[in-house]
């Protein structure tokens, strides 16, 4: 049985199959199977909004009594904890089954718990007819409250896309430097804030670059927010995020769409573009070479339907 440190449980919509894939790969290199991914790497669960729950691995077993055995080998001592079951897709464990296995946990641990307040939290959970023991960690969902921000666009895309480009453009590093292109209400600069990573904004309409600093703002997050054409932005970025313009209002031509990636492929080395319409071959003549793609749907839009490519410098531009 290969030994891993790490089981990562996902909860997403069928809407979100396809963004949550592309995540997995781009994190772990390797796509989640059945909303489950056994890794050694440790990540930060807001990296992405469809890592539910984490399970640092103590324990590992196909046969559950073997496994209590190894809780108690362990000899584990701690006050304040609590124990919970993760239910995995697949696991049809009755209810009173799941209760009667915490207690057996919860007997092998010498200490006394805590329900309501627990210093630590440990988990049991089975999958692949395989039971698993460790330390849960849970997703924050903190970063909902910014569905609550004073301006919004009724086509932009949802927070969950959003924390999305993040991760995959910043490559979980949290200190590298971000830009957010044709920013717009500044959905995409919220989420990275709110990740605690360092990001910019840009968009060539100042209306839009206010109502992205009073969102901003709102949530007290500083970041720059430049009313600029990125053809005139002179700095340089690790990465960067083009959500084109696509509504009633403002839209992106094949001549406009090529400016824009050619002038941001001038500022950062991996780029992340958003758009409806198929524009590989422009990313192509823009020196780009893509690295994944994947699509993005949003929940309660009829076709609201997103190419997403993961883009980075060829060897020539680099």
């Amino acid at each position: 049985m290969p030994s891993y440190n790490y089981l990562y449980s996902f909860n997403y919509d069928i809407h979100n199959s396809n963004l949550s894939k592309l995540v997995s790969r781009q994190i772990f290199k390797e796509e989640e199977k059945d909303k489950v991914l056994l890794s050694n790497k440790r990540v930060d669960l807001l990296i992405s909004p469809f890592i539910k729950n984490r399970i640092e691995i103590i324990a590992v077993s196909e046969n559950y009594s073997e496994l209590i055995h190894k809780i108690k080998i362990e000899k584990i001592k701690i006050e304040a904890f609590n124990v919970e079951y993760v239910i995995i897709e697949g696991d049809s464990t009755e209810f009173s089954k799941r209760k009667e296995k915490l207690k057996d946990i919860g007997f092998s641990i010498e200490g006394n718990p805590n329900f309501k307040s627990p210093k630590i939290t440990y988990s049991i959970c089975f999958y692949n007819n395989t039971w698993y023991f460790g330390v849960l960690s849970k997703h924050n969902v903190d970063w909902y409250k910014h569905k609550k921000k004073p301006y919004s666009f009724s086509n932009s895309i949802g927070m969950d896309i959003a924390k999305t480009l993040v991760s995959i453009a910043s490559e979980e590093n949290k200190f590298n430097k971000l830009l957010d292109v044709c920013c717009g209400v500044g959905t995409i600069m919220l989420e990275a804030c709110a990740s605690g990573f360092s990001i910019d904004g840009c968009d060539i309409n100042p209306k839009r670059c206010e109502q992205t600093n009073k969102n901003l703002d709102f949530y007290g997050y500083s970041s720059s927010v430049y009313s600029s054409d990125i053809k005139d932005l002179n700095k340089k970025y690790d990465g960067a995020i083009i959500d084109l313009p696509y509504n009633m209002y403002s839209y992106s031509t094949d001549l406009t769409t090529a400016n824009i990636i050619e002038s941001t492929a001038k500022l950062a080395n991996r780029v992340i573009i958003v758009s409806i319409a198929d524009i590989e071959s422009i990313i192509k003549k823009a020196g780009l070479v893509i690295q994944d793609y994947g699509t993005a749907e949003k929940r309660g839009k009829s076709g609201f339907v997103r190419n997403i490519w993961v883009c980075v410098k060829s060897e020539k531009q680099a």
